[in-house]
């Protein structure tokens, strides 16, 4: 058996330990980290899986949920890549990222409907009026409106028990201004939480329960809950894809999002990952029971981020209302 001198087996252990270390580090830096939005969640687990599977496990994608204020919270700190997002980033985010030397670009990904939800054994209400839940939501309610009866004397003189998203939760943000008149006001005796799977379970289990959360998730458990159709003026009306893409459902209807550190897209595997997103969301999207953009929106995302077009066209604000062809227009201004 050939024996090599010392000199020569520790140089070579040396070298081969650099190399395993290089290759170590490569791996390590070949990874996604996003948070985030629950809502958004479902589409950006969708490309994940896929972007994975295309990449045969060469690259390591993480999609966690912390409601979408929990998520920028990380996201301005510069913990992750990308933020899932329900709702536009806040003023606050804004600053936030802002001391931080965080930039973003703001990619529109699909269009979602806020479902408000009751157990089906419910059969008094199978429509409500925008004026009927902000009796309910108000802070005013709290302890007040605790019966069917008092939001409407039709209804059963039975306990209300509500479920709603957490205040981390963009969809929390949405809800409140469009039904309430203002971000974060309700009431706060109801069980909240940012895992819209918790909020399912709670409404399917109690007759006398309403939620709300994201269209997917109604989709996904119509054999636990039951969505009730909103009257926001014009008539009562049921989420589905006519009805959001003919800005009928309102005002639940909005876009959801993902922003993008415009410093981590230097790197190959997020700038990968990005037109994976873009290039698939439209399938994908719809898979998961969201609705897609037009394929031009995507297009518009990625010319952005090559152009490196950072900030958002809301200004700080959520707003509600918005319609797909409105969203198009101002974000093509950007």
């Amino acid at each position: 058996m050939l024996s090599l001198p010392n000199s020569i087996v520790l140089g070579m252990s040396a070298v081969f330990g650099t190399l395993m270390a290089s290759a170590n580090i490569a791996s390590a830096d070949a990874f996604v980290k996003i948070d985030g939005s629950s809502t958004v969640y479902p589409i950006t687990e969708a490309v994940a899986e896929d972007f994975q599977s295309a990449k045969k496990g060469a690259v390591k994608v993480t999609v966690g949920i912390s409601g979408t204020g929990g998520g920028f919270k990380k996201f301005c700190r510069g913990e992750t890549d990308i933020a899932n997002a329900s709702r536009p980033i806040l003023q606050k985010e804004m600053d936030d990222c802002k001391k931080a030397g965080v930039q973003y670009v703001e990619m529109p990904v699909a269009f979602d409907a806020l479902t408000v939800v009751v157990n089906p054994r419910n059969s008094w209400s199978p429509t409500i009026t925008v004026a009927e839940l902000k009796k309910i939501w108000e802070p005013a309610a709290q302890g007040n409106i605790t019966k069917w009866s008092q939001v409407n004397p039709a209804w059963p003189d039975e306990s209300l028990k509500l479920y709603g998203a957490g205040a981390d939760s963009g969809t929390f943000d949405y809800f409140t201004e469009a039904i309430v008149g203002k971000a974060k006001s309700s009431r706060g005796d109801f069980t909240a939480s940012e895992d819209d799977n918790v909020l399912v379970q709670g409404v399917a289990s109690d007759k006398n329960a309403l939620g709300f959360f994201g269209y997917a998730y109604y989709v996904e458990n119509q054999k636990k809950v039951k969505a009730v159709a909103v009257d926001g003026g014009k008539g009562p009306v049921l989420p589905s894809a006519k009805t959001v893409e003919d800005g009928t459902y309102q005002p639940l209807s909005r876009p959801i999002f993902i922003y993008v550190n415009i410093k981590s897209a230097e790197r190959p595997e997020i700038r990968q990952f990005v037109e994976f997103y873009m290039k698939n969301a439209q399938t994908l999207v719809k898979e998961v029971k969201f609705f897609p953009l037009p394929v031009q929106a995507y297009t518009t995302n990625l010319e952005h981020l090559d152009k490196k077009k950072v900030g958002t066209v809301f200004g700080g604000r959520s707003e509600v209302g918005l319609r797909i062809e409105e969203l198009l227009k101002r974000e093509a201004s950007l």
